[in-house]
């Protein structure tokens, strides 16, 4: 039995740390605790940055950090500021001595790094929040005086809420626009701190975070070839869990299960003598040099959060998220206000996803859903509910494969981006369109299964994916301006091949035909002239398509209904969102397959089989509630058991 610690906002940190004589400060236990101890917080704001200093041993020894049961329990990255001095209107200012932010000033510090891309001007890492709602960074104290709607933000009007700081030797000034909010009957704070939960040490493993909201905090841009912060993060360590918090208020990313710093940060960038994907190259290199394996990294479990209002990504991570699972989070508005962008950009943002399991996530208002980028093997997806989504439900960048997507709902206006190969799409419903493109000038790594061995390195021929028990709706606009950008030639019908920029790729005749292994399509592989054209196989059968979805040419077992155009709506209620479609008796109509490790074979170019992380064969017998599929016929899509005619079925709990 170890440790049990208590914090308490009444306490004092030179207390014993007992249920009767608490801690006052998070850090005070964190510094004291030691494998199998328990840090128990109790109700109220912690103010604090909270640096684990000792990890535990394994799973059953870790230290767990929780928030009381029952109790509200805020870890803050801000401060509230009070001392507003009213300017005009509803602008007012506060000046604040530099000496008040310590050794970290976010409003001198900036957002930058690789693949960061700030519109040609200046934001700082810093934030001003309206009753913890963010405001938005003016480029100029004339924009605060007479602010105008930034149009491209999902909430234009808010965008009239704005701030803008200057900052010399001693001082940091900040002017904002509070609009209708008096500042003296509102909470204002402001970014102190850039994390609030993290590890300065690396390998700071076993560690639980349970029951908290983690809010505001000021970490840096993300990118794969850098230090990549998050508000809450492990920093290269193994076996955390992060469960049941709310996460809120990043300037950047929420979670990172990412890179640590001694491998690469912003070279690119910094020192711009090699392009960044030999950078990235190179990141994954050094990091094998100094230990990247199961053994040491990885195996994280995310699960059950609500993660929200962070403008990079809700959870990201490039090679510190081998073997992890990521299941039951509702993760919404990401990239929410759109100020700056970059190649980073999504709910969940991976690197080298290997044998991740992603599941039962409910993600959505987001720029990408998901964005497996370089490496997805042994990934599987499973059981997302992703909408309302910007650019994809789903991108998959360069990956080799074997990758798994099943049994999810992907009901935005593009479902799936695919750079990639070796995938496999089985029992999902696709309510958008799914687009493709070869990339032939990056060579990629693909691994030995099961394992961060890396094994070569290739670039995407395309093809190799499987499509399989699938329904496709058609198209969904829900308005005139929906229904004409269908005509415009970067959207594609589901079921078809084109490249993302609208132009159809040289060979695309042997995609819609799906040639099989049969038909000597290998042989391009011994002729340089031909090589830079070769398309690999693709693999499709029963499936459902509707209205303007149409089949390959030589599916098989397929059903198509181009007559029927079935509404897929989502409808939310006070317990909960519904899925509300009519397919009619069409279901029973299509000729299923079961899917399995023998059915789907292997991935090309690792030449590793479609199968479990732990090596043992797969198989698709549950539906996307978990549900068994029965044995032999299954029905197409993602739910078993359902009749024909109008339904409607829950599809999300609320978290609150």
């Amino acid at each position: 039995m170890g440790n049990h610690f208590h914090v308490s906002i009444s306490g004092c940190d030179t207390w014993a740390g007992s249920s009767t004589r608490p801690f006052r400060n998070i850090q005070r236990a964190a510094d004291l605790a030691k494998a199998g101890d328990i840090i128990t917080v109790h109700e109220g704001i912690y103010r604090e940055y909270v640096n684990p200093v000792n990890g535990g041993i394994n799973d059953n020894e870790r230290i767990t950090y929780e928030a009381a049961s029952g109790e509200k329990v805020v870890i803050s990255g801000g401060e509230k500021i009070t001392d507003w001095i009213k300017v005009k209107g509803s602008v007012y200012k506060a000046v604040i001595p530099n000496a008040f932010f310590g050794g970290f000033n976010p409003y001198k510090e900036i957002v930058w790094g690789d693949w960061f891309s700030k519109r040609e001007r200046i934001f700082h890492l810093g934030e001003v929040y309206i009753n913890g709602k963010s405001m938005f960074e003016a480029v100029s104290l004339e924009e605060v005086m007479s602010p105008i709607p930034f149009t491209e933000a999902r909430e234009p009007e808010w965008s009239l809420h704005n701030w803008y700081c200057e900052t010399d030797n001693e001082n940091t000034t900040i002017h904002a626009n509070f609009g209708e909010f008096e500042p003296s009957k509102n909470t204002i704070d402001i970014n102190v701190r850039k994390f609030c939960f993290w590890p300065e040490k690396t390998g700071i493993n076993y560690i639980t975070v349970r029951g908290f909201h983690l809010t505001i905090a000021a970490p840096n841009w993300a990118p794969p070839t850098a230090l990549q912060e998050g508000l809450i993060g492990p920093h290269w360590s193994k076996g955390w869990i992060i469960e049941n918090n709310e996460i809120s208020n990043a300037k950047n990313s929420g979670i990172s299960l990412g890179k640590e710093i001694t491998t690469g940060h912003n070279e690119w960038t910094t020192i711009g003598t090699k392009q960044g994907a030999q950078r990235e190259r190179d990141v994954i290199f050094n990091a094998i040099h100094i230990g990247w394996d199961k053994e040491n990294i990885g195996s994280h479990i995310v699960r059950s959060n609500i993660i929200h209002d962070c403008e990079q990504t809700g959870i990201c991570g490039h090679l510190g998220a081998v073997f992890s699972q990521i299941y039951n989070n509702h993760i919404y508005n990401v990239h929410h206000k759109r100020m700056f962008n970059g190649a980073e950009v999504a709910g969940i943002k991976l690197h080298a996803a290997l044998d991740c399991q992603i599941r039962n996530n409910h993600i959505h208002n987001c720029d990408r859903g998901l964005w497996m980028d370089w490496q997805a093997q042994g990934t599987r997806i499973s059981g997302n509910l992703l909408y309302d989504n910007d650019t994809a439900d789903l991108f998959v960048e360069v990956s080799h494969g074997p990758y798994m997507v099943d049994n999810n709902i992907m009901l935005s206006m593009k479902n799936i981006l695919d750079l990639s190969q070796g995938g496999a799409y089985v029992h999902n419903l696709f309510s958008g369109f799914i687009s493709w493109a070869r990339v032939t000038n990056r060579f990629t790594p693909y691994h030995y299964a099961h394992e961060t061995g890396v094994h070569g390195l290739m670039t995407i021929l395309g093809g190799d994916n499987r499509y399989y028990n699938n329904i496709f709706t058609g198209t969904q606009p829900e308005n005139e301006e929906q229904e004409k950008n269908i005509d415009v030639n970067n959207w594609i019908h589901p079921g078809m091949i084109i490249r993302e920029d609208g132009s159809v790729p040289k060979g695309l005749e042997i995609y819609n035909e799906c040639p099989s292994e049969n038909e000597n399509w290998y042989k391009d592989l011994f002729s340089v002239v031909q090589f830079a054209e070769v398309r690999l196989p693709m693999y499709c059968g029963s499936n459902l398509y509707f209205s303007d979805a149409k089949p390959y040419k030589q599916e098989t077992d397929s059903a198509a209904y181009q007559e029927m155009k079935p509404q897929v709506k989502l409808e939310a209620e006070a317990d909960g969102v519904y899925l509300a479609f009519d397919f009619g008796n069409r279901l029973a109509e299509v000729n299923t397959v079961t899917i399995t490790t023998d059915f789907l074979g292997m991935a090309f170019e690792p030449e590793v089989l479609f199968e479990n992380p732990d090596g043992t064969p797969l198989c698709i017998e549950n539906d996307f509630f978990g549900n068994s599929r029965p044995a032999g016929r299954m029905t197409a899509g993602p739910f078993e058991g359902i009749g024909s005619g109008p339904q409607k079925i829950k599809v999300a709990e609320i978290k609150k």
